[in-house]
């Protein structure tokens, strides 16, 4: 049974993952050439709390009571929409962390190249 429930469970998340539009953009944004679209992605969770309050107002009018689900889907997305914003920033900056240490290794590996090729022309001349 818990085997069963596991792989119900890892299927559902990769269709989630392959199919659902703000699932696909959010791995979009966490890849190196995305993560600067994670602060203007947090705008989209404008119209998904626009949708909610549609809804609740509806449900309010007497609306039907699936709409509860409609009200719970769109706050989530954008709960996730919210929270790209933050975390793409922290990767971002990390990235560039790691991008410019990785240029100063190569700066300090082609410096020290010229330097034992002039010690090495030096010693033959």
């Amino acid at each position: 049974m818990i085997r069963l429930i596991w792989n119900l469970s890892i299927r559902t998340r990769l269709f989630l993952r392959t199919w659902m539009p703000t699932n696909i953009l959010l791995d979009a944004i966490r890849t190196r050439r995305g993560l600067r679209w994670g602060i203007p992605a947090m705008l989209l969770a404008v119209p998904y709390l626009l949708i909610a309050n549609l809804c609740v107002q509806a449900i309010a009018e007497n609306g039907p009571g699936w709409l509860h689900l409609v009200v719970l889907w769109v706050i989530w997305n954008s709960l996730k929409m919210l929270w790209i914003g933050p975390v793409s920033v922290i990767l971002l900056i990390g990235a560039r962390l790691r991008e410019r240490a990785e240029r100063r290794r190569q700066q300090r590996a082609e410096v020290s190249e010229t330097t034992q090729e002039s010690r090495a022309d030096a010693l033959v001349h």
